[in-house]
């Protein structure tokens, strides 16, 4: 029974540095990564899809994102919703090619991206500890139950505690990693 909680354990700790990767990922750098747009919403026959659904997007070089609708109609409305979005870019459209340039972080904005990177990662150790309280609610469970004995209680408890350290040390060297890549000029 403590083995089916350190592995739901686990499988949870797990997901919670996936959702951490996936919001560092919207976090821009000074290069072009087409998971900055995956956030952008278009509107595309009365409903909002995502715009790697309607269009590919591609790395042109270091600097620069290349959108390729699969519609050409669907031009301008991407062109728009890159706007709109909260990530301050300025798509400049060729034809059916929309190119979006990532500008150069100023020192300011690199300091409030690794704010904000800071802050993820902190949301993240908060999940990871609130799954190691509830692990350890279930292992005491167990205990009142009288399903455990109090030295398996104690190993099973150490045994989700190592877990834990092991994951809040992956969210702090993640994290690091992407500081030292928002501050690289």
């Amino acid at each position: 029974m403590i083995n089916d909680i350190k592995k739901q354990s686990e499988q949870k700790m797990k997901k919670s540095m996936e959702a951490l990767g996936h919001a560092f990922a919207k976090i821009r750098t000074g290069r072009a990564n087409p998971a900055i747009l995956e956030s952008v919403m278009v509107p595309y026959y009365g409903s909002d899809t995502p715009l790697t659904q309607i269009a590919n997007v591609v790395v042109e070089d270091a600097r620069t994102l290349s959108v390729t609708p699969w519609e050409k109609n669907m031009v301008p409305q991407i062109e728009k919703a890159i706007l709109k979005s909260d990530l301050g870019l300025n798509p400049s459209t060729a034809g059916t090619v929309i190119r979006v340039p990532m500008p150069a972080l100023t020192e300011e904005t690199r300091k409030e991206l690794v704010k904000t990177a800071r802050g993820e990662a902190e949301n993240t150790r908060v999940a990871i500890r609130n799954l190691r309280r509830d692990a350890n609610a279930d292992i005491k469970t167990l205990l009142k139950d009288k399903e455990i004995s109090e030295d398996e209680e104690k190993r099973g408890l150490d045994d989700i505690q190592k877990l834990t350290d092991k994951y809040i040390a992956e969210v702090d060297r993640v994290l690091a990693e992407k500081e030292k890549d928002l501050m690289a000029v």
